[in-house]
This record gives C-alpha cells, sequence and structure tokens, in this order.
C-alpha cells in the first residue's frame, strides 16, 4: 500500500466549519433578573454582573468585560468566580505557596515573593481560594456560561488586559 491509496478519499478545504458547544437558555428571565436574588453577595450590583457575563462569554477579557459594566477588572474577575467560572490567576505551584501562607505556614511576604504575583493578582488569588462560587446563583445561570471556552481550570496571566 503507497501513500496515493492512504490518501484516497481525502478532500482539502479552505474554511472550517463552526463546531461550538450548543448552549440552551430555557429561562424566560433576563440574565439581570436571574441575578438579582444575590445582589447582596455579588461584588456588585445583578446588572453589573449581568453586563460582565454578556461581554465575557461574547468573547471579551476579564478587564474588558469589567469596564463594560463600569467596574474594576479585579471585580469583574470576583464576580465571574462567584458564577462559576475559572479565573485563577495564579500557575499551579503559586497556587500552592497561596495555600501555604492561608495556612498559616509561610510568612505573606515570602509567598508574595515565591509567587511573583502583583499585589493585585495575589489579592484575587486569596478571595478565589477563601470564597466558594455561589451555588444557587450558578444553577440560576446555567448555560450561559457553558458556550465560553474556560469552563475548565486555566491559568488567567495578563487577565486584565
Amino acid at each position: 500500500m503507497g501513500l496515493s491509496d492512504i490518501a484516497a478519499g481525502i478532500e482539502l478545504t479552505d474554511h472550517q466549519d463552526e463546531r461550538g458547544v450548543a448552549t440552551v437558555d430555557t429561562t424566560d428571565a433576563s440574565l439581570t433578573e436571574r441575578l438579582e436574588p444575590f445582589d447582596s453577595e455579588l461584588p456588585c450590583t445583578a446588572s453589573e454582573a449581568a453586563t460582565v457575563l454578556e461581554r465575557y462569554t461574547a468573547g471579551g477579557s476579564v478587564g474588558a468585560s469589567g469596564r463594560a459594566a463600569g467596574v474594576a477588572p479585579v471585580t469583574a474577575a470576583k464576580t465571574l468566580h462567584l458564577l462559576g467560572e475559572s479565573v485563577f490567576p495564579l500557575g499551579p505551584i503559586a497556587r500552592d505557596i497561596l495555600d501555604d501562607w492561608i495556612c498559616g505556614e509561610i510568612s505573606r511576604c515570602d509567598a508574595l515573593e515565591l509567587t511573583r504575583a502583583s499585589e493585585t493578582e495575589f489579592a484575587l488569588a486569596t478571595y478565589i481560594l477563601t470564597h466558594d462560587p455561589l451555588e444557587e446563583a450558578c444553577a440560576a445561570i446555567e448555560g450561559v456560561l457553558a458556550g465560553s471556552a474556560v469552563s475548565q481550570p486555566t491559568e488567567t496571566h495578563g487577565l486584565y488586559r
């Protein structure tokens, strides 16, 4: 069997079919209305959180999504975390170092130096490790973040662009 036999039937195309994740929203309530019950638990208003989600799922960065909503990028990151999105700004080794600091095994100064994180990244990472996502809020917006490509835990260096 030669290469021509192996390649028989292979087609070349000049475009690629779009293959995204299908999402279905069966609720009649707007995103803001679904987030209103959690207004006091979110770091911004339900309306601002809805804008952050809409811009973020449309492909905007965390920073751009926050600016569109009129909130600081770190507030947008906290909001996305509480709504179930992985926005941890540090790598796995830095996360372990942060865990050691939270448990009191090393000083904050040492943890900050070892992680090589900025003060903002360090504060956000600490917030994420000490605040669980709001399960009921995640359920209320189910399907909204499912279409974004970052629902798996990822590093988000350059979070504030």
